[in-house]
């Protein structure tokens, strides 16, 4: 591929749609990019629809900011001359492929892992159980993070786990991983950067981003998460082995949990995660203006320019314009504090500080003054 300069303005077909879409879509104009969104699951799902979609558009670029897309249409448009496919459609498929994804990661790369099995019915479950002991975390094969997870303690809670994890998985799969709870200090989403140069392919790496989900709808991270320096180490080399294997460019959030020197691979997904939005104050570039860069392959770079934490929770309920406004009052009152409001009902608090501990005080009192008025 000969190198994209935004002197050359080119057209970006950005399938998605939200919050995420929103912000990479930006990102894209920003660098002198026509972008077409398209947020019709429909049409990103059906392989004629999308075959039908990109020949409309005959964008440079498909870039897939969702799961679940047709992989048929877009191998069909990766085969073309005049296009090219982001994420890899094999990335694509393998993000909503948990039980492939696994094993892709254990099986043929060798990174750690906690232990894991797979299973098809309750039955299969429970003996699952049976061999592995509790406690057990169960969650879907397909799912976004924290979604439709439990914490499987004894045998009665098996079937109510089951039911859970199938229920709450992107894609109706009557099947679940289920895995051995590692003790672990934290879990860290690692922003690992994968762009392709004269030199051949390069990835590079953001500071670490500590996360805890208090509950599926409440997800708060920080960053930078100090590791140590051999945990540091092993969680860049597992990054780089799997973003390698998956190829492209882009941006690519690989979880981890981390327990002193050890790391565990978890997941990763091929687009900037939740846990990314505190990139938002954080760095100089967000994860959002690093994808954009990487697909057009241009420079990137992952200069933090300040400690920051976020929390992004979701709100169910319609207030008067009077009470956010005395929300947004008491909330911004915080130092270094943002607040951003989604059309979703989802709300994302953000703040700054000389040092993550501070920015995480910062942010929960912007979080808490929200949410004492919903």
């Amino acid at each position: 591929m000969s190198e994209t300069t935004a002197a050359e303005t080119t057209s970006v077909l950005l399938l998605g749609g939200g919050e995420h879409t929103s912000d990479l879509a930006l990102a894209f104009e920003r660098l002198g990019a026509r972008v077409t969104v398209s947020d019709d699951m429909a049409a990103m799902t059906d392989a004629d629809a999308l075959t039908a979609l990109i020949d409309e558009t005959q964008p440079r670029f498909v870039v897939a900011d969702a799961g679940g897309v047709a992989t048929d249409a877009l191998l069909a448009a990766a085969d073309r001359d005049d296009v090219e496919v982001l994420p890899t459609p094999r990335a694509l498929r393998l993000s909503v492929d948990g039980e492939g994804l696994r094993r892709l990661a254990a099986d043929e790369l060798g990174l750690p892992t906690a232990p894991f099995w797979f299973a098809g019915s309750v039955a299969e479950l429970t003996a699952v159980a049976q061999h592995a002991g509790y406690p057990l975390l169960v969650k879907p094969v397909t799912a976004a993070p924290g979604e439709g997870e439990s914490i499987v303690l004894r045998a009665d809670d098996i079937e109510p786990a089951w039911r859970g994890a199938v229920a709450g998985g992107r894609l109706s799969l009557q099947r679940v991983l289920a895995e051995t709870v590692v003790e672990v200090d934290v879990a860290v989403t690692l922003l690992t950067v994968r762009t392709t140069g004269p030199s051949g392919p390069t990835v590079s790496f953001c500071e670490p981003i500590g996360h805890h989900r208090e509950s599926a709808d409440t997800l708060e991270s920080w960053q930078p998460q100090h590791l140590p320096s051999a945990a540091l180490d092993a969680a860049k080399s597992i990054a780089a082995r799997i973003v390698n294997s998956l190829g492209g460019r882009g941006v690519f959030a690989v979880e981890l949990l981390v327990r002193g020197d050890e790391v565990y691979f978890s997941d990763v997904a091929p687009r900037p995660q939740d846990s990314a939005l505190v990139t938002l104050r954080s760095q100089r570039l967000s994860a959002y203006e690093l994808h954009a860069r990487a697909v057009l392959g241009l420079p990137v770079d992952t200069i933090m320019v300040s400690p920051a934490a976020m929390e992004i929770s979701s709100d169910d309920h319609e207030l008067a314009d009077d009470s956010w406004r005395a929300a947004l009052g008491e909330a911004l009152a915080v130092a270094e504090s943002d607040v951003r409001l989604f059309p979703s009902q989802r709300w994302l608090a953000t703040a700054t500080a000389p040092d993550p501990i501070v920015a995480r005080d910062r942010v929960r009192r912007v979080a808490s003054a929200l949410r004492r008025l919903a």
